[in-house]
Parts: structure tokens; C-alpha cells; sequence
């Protein structure tokens, strides 16, 4: 099973291995389906005590991890750095951290460690973009986390109740989307270090209609992302992929969460100007 998330999918993700030997072509081998009987032939079957499988107890234990690191750098950078290092290490960090998402999203076995750390540094992101908007907007910051959670808590509860199917449709249609939205706000970052004001992100003054369809446009992509992610956690586990698995979900759920989290904080910081 393949996952279309761009955060989740790896190279040939969670294929059973070819069987290899010394078979001339055409000729059948113990256990092939049409091969002659053979008493002595003994199937191998995998040590899962000592593989082990992915499990849904597994992913939200490592999630709990991966988003409790998170959480905690977050919160001591919003109570400890200083207010002239907040632009400086909000940028820095975001930067380190999209590189770090990349480095784990191409890897075909995923290190934990690189998960903790994408963790810590998407922290002090997280920790800094928080500070500058309720230094802007007192306040604002319980709601967009709450909100966060609450969007989260509502998705699943929509996609276990209303049973969704994830077809490769609707994989291709979001990943794209993903991949167009993140170019945009890609290219009004590079315009932006330039005075180039787009209109697409507005954190004070007028708030523009591009502005406003722009975060509604990013808080539904991330919902439907988390989708993806609840797909993918669900096929891991009926297909009984690698436990080590359960460290990519763990990072996928927390890319997606960080995302929803910044889009909501930015649209509600819109509603309280108006």
C-alpha cells in the first residue's frame, strides 16, 4: 500500500519483498500456487516478537511523543525569547524545519531522531509565530489551539462515522492542491523579502478578499490532508506494516496539525480586525 500524502509516501512503502532462489524461468517453487505438493516445505513466517506490527496504541503513544516535544519547545520559546529574536528565529526555524520534512519524507526508513528534531524545531517556529500574533492580537492563541483540536477531533469523527473512502482520486486531486498551495505561499515569501505585498497573507492592516480565500483554502486542504493521514494510519495497521511505521504517522498527524494550527491562528487573526 502506497500513501499520495506528500509528507507520508516513500519509496516502494510497506511491498512484500520478491522470492528469490535458484529457479530456472517457468519452473515453480515450494509454496507457489500450481507447485506439487511438498510434505518437507515449511512456509516462513516473520518473528513478529521481534519485527513487531504497527498498531493504533502505537501511534498514539509516538504521536503523543512527537507532538509533546513540540508542544514543549513551543511553549518555553512563547515564555523565554526575547521579542527581538521572535522574526529571526520564526524564520529560521521555518526554514530549518521544512528541510527537515523533506529529509524524513525521502527516506525510505524513518529515524526517529530526525522526527524528534523536525519536533523541537517546528517548536520554536510554532512557539515564535504564536508570540508575535498575540503580541498583535491578545488572546488569539487559545482559540487557534483549540480550534486546532477541535478541527482535528471533527475529521475523524467524519471519517469513522461517514466511513469516507479514500480513492486515488481524491489522493491525486489533494496532493496537488497541497503541492500548488504550498508553491504559492512559497513564491509570496521570496516576493515578500523584496516589499512585494500579494495580498495573499496579511498579519496587520486591511485583510483583503485574496487573504481571506486563501486561508479558507489552506485550513481545508489540511483538513482533508488529515484525512490522508487517518487513511494511511488505517492501512499500515490492516496490512500490519513495520512498527517503525508508526514513527512516520507520528510525524505525518504533526506536520498536518502545525499546519492547520497556523492557518487557523491567521484566519482568526482576520475576524479580529474586522
Amino acid at each position: 500500500m502506497r500513501s499520495n500524502n506528500p509528507v507520508l509516501s516513500k519509496a516502494d512503502s510497506w511491498q512484500t519483498q520478491p522470492v528469490t532462489g535458484q529457479f530456472a524461468p517457468g519452473q515453480t517453487y515450494p509454496g507457489q500456487v500450481g507447485a506439487p505438493y511438498d510434505p518437507q516445505f515449511q512456509p516462513a513466517q516473520p518473528d513478529l516478537r521481534q519485527q513487531g506490527v504497527m498498531t493504533i496504541d502505537d501511534v498514539i503513544t509516538k504521536s503523543a511523543v512527537v507532538m509533546g516535544v513540540l508542544m514543549l519547545t513551543a511553549a518555553l520559546t512563547f515564555m523565554y525569547l526575547p521579542a527581538q529574536l521572535l522574526y529571526p528565529a520564526m524564520i529560521i526555524a521555518g526554514l530549518v524545519a521544512f528541510g527537515t520534512v523533506m529529509l524524513v519524507s525521502f527516506r525510505r526508513a524513518i529515524n526517529p531522531g530526525f522526527v524528534l528534531a523536525y519536533a523541537a524545531i517546528e517548536g520554536v517556529f510554532i512557539g515564535a509565530i504564536s508570540k508575535v500574533f498575540e503580541s498583535l492580537y491578545p488572546g488569539i492563541v487559545t482559540p487557534a489551539v483549540l480550534g486546532t483540536f477541535v478541527a482535528a477531533g471533527a475529521t475523524l469523527f467524519a471519517y469513522k462515522a461517514f466511513r469516507i473512502k479514500v480513492t486515488d482520486k481524491f489522493r491525486k486531486m489533494i496532493v496537488i492542491g497541497t503541492i500548488a498551495y504550498a508553491g504559492v505561499l512559497f513564491v509570496n515569501f521570496i516576493l515578500s523579502l523584496f516589499g512585494v505585498n500579494t495580498g495573499i497573507i496579511s498579519v496587520t492592516g486591511q485583510v483583503s478578499v485574496i487573504a481571506l480565500l486563501a486561508s479558507a483554502v489552506g485550513v481545508g486542504l489540511a483538513v482533508f490532508n488529515l484525512i490522508l493521514d487517518f487513511d494511511y494510519i488505517e492501512q499500515g495497521i490492516a496490512v500490519r506494516a513495520p512498527a517503525s511505521e508508526s514513527w512516520r504517522a507520528a510525524f505525518g498527524l504533526t506536520v498536518t496539525m502545525v499546519w492547520l494550527y497556523t492557518e487557523i491562528l491567521r484566519i482568526l487573526s482576520y475576524f479580529q480586525r474586522n
